[in-house]
């Protein structure tokens, strides 16, 4: 059946079922409560396999990161169905056990079986970024956690409905472990609500086409989607291409932790090893091992944009993890910030690529998502918690000049608006601005990273926790580019402004109102070399004042300054 499908229905039933998972990211973007999710879309939807867990297609708008890790998060829930042995139609998994499912425990997944003609036909999945879950730090981003339990409540997979039927006692131990239970209550009734809406789509669907053309088109579109990724590595040439970063610490030893790859190619498979990278460690940098997986899946299809996204694309890939490192860390190893050390796997992937073939990858970005969260009690006892992330520079290309201040390349989601965080907290942006010589330079420059300062408006003050990176390891330039700037993180006292001594990291800053904390991201890294840059292109950065004069002479040569009328 799977090779008889026509490529016109091929086509129609993709963008269908494609279109089911975008109305259901779209569903919890517009129903959710905290800004995370409703303003930055840190979510995803998709489609999973019956019996594998495998991604079968997913959403527009969620989170790439979230293709990979949700399949794990489904094979969680499809063993502990097992475990039951009485799975039925209206069944609903919930958890945010992050070594089942991957990434961290404020992502809460949901997981629901779709049945036709009593059997599972497929999974719907529901991920979104709950704003707090307990654990010691308000928003849960704990940079001095030594296990996952100072960092939020664990949630292993339960069934949240039974048959249809709501289990009001789930909710209940939910909504008793967050800082933020009518947030918490707003994003689970739109994660349900998308799960009704996919539910109801797929109905349609298969009324109209027939259970078998749509599983048959299922298949199909995976077999593509490895036959295109077979296609695409035989056009690179075979060899080995290795490559390493660091991280600044891990929050609890100040000490710098090493991730290396081999990218090796051979014909139309891929290998993606990361032996030497370093040991699990006391601090939450680490991951658990389906994060690390789905990390070299959107690597991949960064090198490889056209192919689709599902898990026929990671067929001819064999990703090599080294057991209890840094990227396979068991429970209860802390792993809350997630988000950099994927942001230094992408890193390595694309600096050993570029290697191999330099006109499909760009430089490094800025590598950090800077988890700033700053909380208090407003006037009438109420806690708020403002947790966000903050962007920076993309690195420069063989087309372009990096983005500006744009978010990291891990997701698709976007930076909450300043009006909204203000609208939201008792704070005030005193500078959302574009930093001027952030950038790494090259043939095609780096972006321009950001400068934020926030300042606390409320007289009972606030604390800030910071869990970033990149504060001694700038994001490297590619085929000859430069650097990037590093990443600068100050906070204001009554004797002046000052720095956290693990640079990148810091808890339990005391902030009294009128003081502010400020972040300065680091640019992108640079494409080609300098020498090769357009004397013009030079000339109309100074006259932005994206680049100083000093510092455009001294990475260009005086050759711009010819080109000013």
């Amino acid at each position: 059946m799977t090779e008889s499908i026509d490529p016109i229905t091929l086509a129609v039933l993709a963008g269908r079922m494609e279109q089911i998972a975008d109305e259901m990211d779209a569903t919890l973007f517009r129903a959710a409560f905290n800004p995370i999710i409703a303003e930055a879309h840190d979510a995803s939807h998709g489609l999973y396999h019956p019996t594998t867990g495998d991604t079968l297609v997913q959403g527009k708008s969620g989170l790439p990161i979230f293709v990979g890790v949700m399949s794990f998060a489904v094979k969680a829930v499809i063993e502990k169905a097992a475990e039951h042995g009485d799975l039925a139609d209206g069944d609903i998994y919930i958890f945010n056990d992050a070594h089942l499912g991957g990434t961290h425990l404020n992502d809460m997944r949901l997981v629901r079986p779709y049945f036709h003609e009593g059997k599972p036909f497929c999974y719907l999945g529901s991920v979104g970024h709950w704003h707090d879950l307990g654990g010691a730090v308000p928003g849960n981003y704990n940079p001095a956690a030594t296990d996952a339990f100072q960092e939020a409540f664990v949630l292993p997979p339960v069934r949240l409905a039974k048959a249809g039927v709501l289990q009001t006692d789930i909710v209940d131990i939910l909504m008793r472990n967050t800082r933020l239970p009518q947030s918490a209550e707003g994003d689970l009734n739109g994660q349900l609500g998308a799960l009704d809406l996919g539910v109801k789509r797929l109905a349609e669907l298969l009324a109209e086409y027939g259970a078998e053309t749509v599983r048959a088109a299922l298949d199909a579109l995976q077999n593509r989607a490895e036959m295109l990724m077979r296609a695409e590595l035989e056009e690179l040439p075979n060899g080995r291409w290795e490559a390493e970063d660091f991280l600044d610490n891990d929050g609890i030893t100040d000490e710098p932790l090493a991730i290396r790859v081999a990218l090796e190619i051979k014909d139309d498979t891929m290998t993606l090893d990361f032996s030497g990278t370093a040991d699990r460690c006391a601090g939450p940098v680490n991951i658990a091992l389906p994060t690390a997986v789905a990390t070299a899946y959107v690597a991949i299809k960064h090198i490889f944009p056209a192919l689709p996204a599902n898990a026929g694309v990671m067929r001819p890939i064999n990703v090599v993890i080294p057991e209890n490192s840094l990227l396979s860390a068991p429970f209860p190893a802390p792993v809350g910030g997630y988000t950099e050390t994927i942001l230094r796997m992408i890193d390595v992937i694309f600096a050993a690529a570029s290697q191999a073939a330099p006109d499909r990858v760009v430089a490094n970005a800025y590598g950090t998502i800077n988890a700033l969260s700053i909380a208090g009690k407003r006037k009438n006892g109420q806690p708020w918690v403002m947790f966000s992330f903050y962007g920076g520079g993309h690195g420069g290309s063989l087309e372009s000049d990096g983005l500006n201040h744009g978010n990291a390349p891990i997701s698709t989601a976007t930076i909450p608006p300043m009006e909204i965080l203000e609208a939201a907290y008792p704070v005030m942006f005193r500078q959302w601005s574009l930093r001027p010589d952030s950038a790494g330079a090259g043939m095609h420059r780096g972006g321009m990273g950001a400068i934020y300062e926030i300042e606390v408006l409320e007289g009972g003050g606030a604390t800030a926790f910071l869990f970033g990176e990149r504060g001694r390891f700038a994001p490297k330039g590619v085929a000859g580019g430069g650097a990037a700037s590093l990443n600068v993180f100050s906070y204001e006292q009554a004797d002046g402004w000052h720095h956290p001594p693990m640079v990148s990291k810091m808890v339990g800053m005391k902030l009294k109102q009128g003081q502010a904390v400020r972040l300065e991201t680091p640019g992108g890294g640079g494409y080609g070399s300098a020498s090769d840059r357009d004397p013009t292109a030079v000339a109309q950065d100074v006259a932005m004042g994206l680049v100083s004069p000093e510092n455009a002479t001294a990475a260009y040569g005086p050759a711009w300054t010819e080109t000013r009328e």
